[in-house]
């Protein structure tokens, strides 16, 4: 690969490992506009990630939880789903089942910690959703997202 294609790949790692370390909080108060219906302004999709066929939720991981936690109970007629993927692996691909049961087994991992924080479970949407693409390392899409309200 030459110099000018390596470049861009090192670019997004280390935005993406700046991005993994930046507290939830920070990135909300830039999500600006109006507030939707019901009154929940915008929310930023709150991501957590994972480790290689991994469950635990490190510090970062809970961080993030946390703060979706706050704004969940803040918000409490706001919508929340939360949804798990999981890396293609070219060399061991999962079965469509398998995938979508880690993914699921991610995002219930989350559902939990939410739940534990005060977040009452009938209001949140749980999905496996499966594998998913990735530009340049698997830590992309070995991933839970939490949507809050109607992003």
């Amino acid at each position: 690969m030459s110099d000018a294609a390596a470049a861009p790949r090192a670019g997004r790692r280390a935005a993406l490992a700046t991005f993994a370390g930046v507290p939830m909080a920070f990135l909300a108060a830039c999500a600006g506009g109006t507030a939707a219906p019901g009154g929940v302004p915008p929310q930023p999709v709150r991501v957590i990630f994972f480790e290689d066929d991994s469950l635990a939720l490190g510090r970062a991981a809970m961080d993030v939880v946390q703060d979706a936690a706050q704004t969940a109970r803040r918000f409490p007629q706001a919508s929340i789903r939360v949804l798990g993927f999981i890396a293609p692996d070219p060399q061991d691909a999962p079965t469509t089942l398998e995938a979508r049961r880690l993914s699921r087994m991610r995002a219930d991992r989350v559902v939990a910690e939410l739940v534990n924080l005060g977040v009452p479970q009938d209001r949140i949407q749980v999905l496996g959703r499966g594998q998913a693409p990735f530009v340049d390392v698997p830590l992309e899409a070995r991933r839970v997202e939490i949507h809050i309200g109607p992003n």
